[in-house]
């Protein structure tokens, strides 16, 4: 197994496990208007452990890989949404927060070289 993919795989479960271990801090960066966001935010968990999970086998890596794509693109929301100001960005800086965007498109061609 490559080395990038394994690093892929724990970034995606660890990521997904802190959605239950720091619950508050997702919710609150999850618009508004979206209905039910402490269950978006542990449905969204479950899914990055489960893809993160599923770049591990030879049978799930592409299907994974097509989802993780799928995911990164709706998380733009959060990211645009978090630049609205202060009372959404959680105290982040707002250079780190410009600087998820592009690292964003980054994530999903990385992703898109295991389809």
């Amino acid at each position: 197994m490559k080395w990038d993919l394994l690093l892929m795989s724990i970034m995606y479960v660890f990521a997904g496990t802190m959605h239950f271990v720091k619950p508050k801090a997702y919710v609150k960066i999850i618009p508004k208007f979206l209905p039910k966001r402490r269950t978006l935010n542990l449905v969204a968990g479950a899914f990055e452990i489960l893809l993160g999970l599923g770049l591990l086998f030879q049978d799930t890596r592409s299907y994974a890989a097509i989802l993780i794509i799928s995911m990164l693109t709706v998380f733009f929301l959060i990211h645009f949404n978090m630049l609205r100001g202060e009372k959404f960005s959680l105290g982040i800086p707002i250079w780190v927060l410009l600087l998820r965007i592009p690292l964003q498109f980054v994530l999903i061609w990385w992703a898109y070289l295991y389809i």
